[in-house]
């Protein structure tokens, strides 16, 4: 047996170096350098260098022939009567979410989906507040509308904002009201 080499059966390595590299690990991607921790810490990473360039004007989705922006003459007088009457409508608006007013009061001009929401809005008050919705009770403070900013967005389109204030508390309400069949209705109305 002079010129045969034995082989090892056995599964342990070897404890000889390779020749060979690792193509498992021969790939080492380097790090980037860590940033300090106290540069951006606690505010915002914003870039602040100068663009010089102007800013680009989205594409328009409009047909040429349409003008960029469309206005409409506003009758004071009749938005003056609007204003008080949308304020009328939010004062009973938070009325009724107090429990103080019966939702049916607004049906004529409120949408189907507002009504549903504010009817469910007052029976929610009321359950939490231990009482029945819509029936009067005695309250240390009730709702009070201090200001209504209304917006034509166009001719029978009104948006409204209103402050409410309750007792030291503030909170902010919001309508869409759409000219139907000769009456304003309210079709959108949100609280914050």
């Amino acid at each position: 047996m002079t010129g045969s080499v034995a082989r090892s059966t056995s599964s342990r390595p070897s404890s000889r170096p390779s020749s060979r590299p690792s193509t498992r690990h021969s790939t080492v991607v380097p790090l980037r350098a860590p940033v300090p921790v106290e540069a951006v810490q606690g505010t915002l990473a914003l870039d602040l260098a100068p663009d010089d360039l102007p800013p680009t004007a989205p594409r328009s989705t409009r047909p040429a022939t349409a003008s960029p922006a469309s206005v409409h003459r506003i009758d004071q007088r009749a938005r003056r009567e609007a204003e008080r009457w949308a304020w009328r409508y939010v004062q009973a608006v938070v009325e009724i979410v107090g429990g103080d007013r019966p939702v049916s009061q607004l049906l004529c001009w409120t949408d189907r989906q507002v009504y549903l929401d504010l009817a469910r809005r007052a029976l929610l008050v009321a359950r939490a507040g231990d009482h029945q919705p819509g029936v009067a009770r005695v309250q240390p403070v009730r709702p009070q509308v201090r200001s209504v900013h209304a917006s034509d967005v166009r001719p029978g389109v009104m948006e409204v904002s209103a402050h409410v204030r309750y007792g030291a508390r503030s909170r902010a309400v919001a309508a869409r009201f759409e000219e139907r069949r000769g009456r304003w209705t309210c079709t959108a109305l949100e609280f914050a």
